[in-house]
């Protein structure tokens, strides 16, 4: 094997150990690997592990290329737990080590727990002192190990009884490790760049040297660094993978960094590494949250500690249902942290209460920049949906919960995690499909919070033409609508190229914005009124058309109006165009159904409709996310 690996060529998988105290997990990795990750005196004294330690072996997959195994020994004592969390956050697979001797202890059903709670789904049960067992105490505790791991991530594993002292078992223990590996899905390649800090030290001719688990994007030598929290800079002089010197480090490695411009003394375990801006430390987090079977119930206004990667702060619970979450059940919580944490959305943590402190449960976080003055109810609404999304429909929802104000780029980066790359790529998209718009150089909106735009800047327009024939002038009528410059310039552009408007220094209502005069109007009016009260069952064009007596071209023209007015909105075709009342009571009466799976012979029944009108009906509520699509039923979101 060679002595220097290119990072880039190497898959790296960070592989946790859990267990109770004296279990044998440092010894077990001194096995698997030839390195002593016990690096403390006290450590070395008293034979058991406080801290951190960390140790790799470089192997081959089946396939014949390099896989970067990295090891992190964690505490086992009930004391060091917030060590061990500290080491658990940003692994992606984890060895359970049981003690052959003593079985499953108090911290192994601890530390299983808290793997679950950071979403850890992959791991391998390991029996250590093999050796030290007879042969019937040794399969008593595999079926007890077995037991242990039912229902688990754990579950459907094996379990691979081991001696670190005299090597049985350790090469089985190794191809199972391998294989494991194999299995842990790669990183997101679209994640910014974070280094949770859970060492900091000096090195004698070098200077501050930190390491971490880089859990997004990647870095390199020379790489300007912001400190959060905080506004600290940094710069890399050089880094190091598994003790060898790189030029470049990719998530999911175990990196060591040496930098400029800070001192050891201003650096803390927590602290985490981002490209400057990209990130941004918050207050408050809203999220799912579980708790433990058997812990006690987590009550509305509780304060408990929250353990997130290296960082631990005091957070205050604040419920979105009910007086508490149950043990065994989970529930929408808002966390409001007592000092800033670099935290995005689907970032693991864990809670800890009591006397003494215990775990008591964890979740995902849905969000970490929550709107604020926003009512409960809605808030607790959007998350409901944000939860229910897809990856890509996240991002959509978080540029439609800002309304006609818009988001810029590099807000919606910093919101969600994703690169300003990855990003751009999905909003092109977007803009290319008419799904979202660009206004100015930086402000993205929704297709409908556009709609809404216009139709404001229409609304005052009309106003104004009701007082008086004169137009309005530019600076005031954005003035009166509140609009965003960029976004009222852009609808303005719009409006006028679909001729709603006319632009001439001052403004003045074209026929098809004002809802037109004379005989037209009572026509417009008399067409919307026949579509109201056919609800969501309403005739084509055409028939109604043929009963008022209006000649096709013509009503073509007059649909235009009232489309363009928004009174109507089109479904699928030019053929089938519903009531907006129509389509805001159905909606309302799905929302009532929430949680509900329906085929379309349900919906046909709910709604009162044929399959002719059933279709559109969903597919129209899919796009607006009321429902979405699973196999042959919607869930009602």
């Amino acid at each position: 094997m060679p002595d220097r690996i290119s990072s880039s060529a190497a898959r790296s998988v960070i592989v946790g150990t859990a267990g109770h105290i004296d279990h044998g997990k440092t010894a077990l990795v001194r096995a698997l690997t030839g390195i002593d990750t016990d690096r403390l005196p006290e450590e070395k004294r008293r034979g058991i592990t406080i801290d951190l330690g960390f140790a790799s072996l470089d192997t081959e997959a089946p396939d014949g290329t390099t896989l970067r195994l990295s090891f992190v020994d964690v505490p086992g004592h009930a004391r060091f737990v917030r060590n061990m969390l500290a080491g658990a956050a940003g692994i992606d697979a984890v060895l359970m080590v049981i003690s052959a001797a003593e079985g499953v202890m108090p911290q192994t059903e601890e530390h299983l727990a808290i793997c679950a709670l950071l979403g850890i789904e992959h791991g391998l049960t390991v029996l250590t002192k093999a050796d030290a067992v007879s042969e019937e105490r040794l399969q008593e505790t595999t079926r007890a190990a077995k037991s242990f791991a039912r229902g688990t991530l754990l579950a459907g594993g094996p379990v691979i009884a081991v001696s670190a002292h005299s090597g049985s078992g350790i090469a089985e223990l190794r191809s199972e490790l391998i294989r494991l590996a194999c299995g842990v899905p790669v990183r997101r390649p679209d994640a910014v760049f974070r280094l949770p800090i859970d060492r900091a030290f000096v090195m004698k001719g070098f200077g501050t040297v930190v390491t971490g688990t880089l859990i997004g994007g990647s870095i390199r030598a020379g790489d300007e660094l912001q400190i959060l929290p905080g506004d600290r800079t940094t710069r890399v002089r050089g880094l190091q993978v598994h003790g060898r010197a790189e030029e470049e480090a990719h998530a999911g490695s175990r990196v060591a960094l040496n930098l400029a411009r800070v001192e050891r003394a201003e650096l803390r375990r927590g602290d985490i590494l981002v490209v400057p801006s990209s990130v941004q430390p918050v207050h408050v987090l809203d999220v799912e949250l579980s708790v433990l079977p058997g812990a006690s119930p987590l009550k509305h206004r509780a304060r408990v500690h929250l353990h997130a990667f290296a960082s631990e702060c005091i957070a205050t619970v604040t419920l979105y249902d009910g007086a508490s979450i149950g043990p065994g059940e989970t529930g929408l919580a808002r966390l409001r942290l007592s000092e800033p944490t670099a935290l995005l959305p689907d970032d693991r943590f864990v809670l800890r209460t009591g006397t003494p402190i215990t775990t008591i449960g964890g979740g995902r976080i849905l969000d970490a920049h929550p709107l604020p003055q926003t009512r409960k109810a809605k808030t607790g609404d959007w998350l409901h949906k944000l939860h229910a999304a897809s990856p890509e429909e996240r991002v959509r929802l978080r540029i439609a919960r800002r309304g006609v104000t818009g988001i810029s780029a590099k807000e919606l980066s910093r919101e969600t995690g994703i690169t300003d790359a990855a990003l751009g790529g999905l909003v092109q998209r977007w803009i290319r499909e008419g799904r979202a718009h660009l206004t100015g150089e930086k402000c993205l909106l929704t297709q409908e919070s556009f709609a809404v735009a216009r139709e404001t800047i229409l609304e005052r327009l009309r106003v104004r033409s009701g007082a008086s024939s004169s137009g309005v002038r530019r600076s005031e009528l954005r003035e009166q609508t509140g609009l965003d410059s960029d976004v009222f310039d852009a609808a303005l552009r719009r409006m006028e190229q679909e001729h709603q408007l006319q632009v001439a220094g001052e403004f003045v209502l074209s026929s098809a914005a004002t809802g037109v005069s004379g005989r037209d109007s009572g026509l417009v009016s008399t067409i919307a009124e026949e579509y109201e009260r056919a609800g969501i069952t309403p005739p084509s064009p055409d028939e109604l058309g043929m009963r008022l007596g209006i000649a096709p071209a013509e009503m073509r023209r007059l649909m235009t109006l009232l489309l363009r007015d928004g009174t109507l909105v089109r479904l699928s075709d030019d053929s089938l165009c519903i009531h907006r009342r129509a389509l805001e009571a159905l909606t309302e009466k799905m929302r009532s159904l929430r949680g509900q799976t329906l085929d379309i012979a349900t919906f046909k029944q709910v709604a009162g409709v044929s399959r002719k009108y059933a279709i559109p009906l969903l597919e129209y509520l899919d796009r607006g996310r009321i429902t979405v699509k699973q196999g042959n039923q919607r869930l009602v979101l």
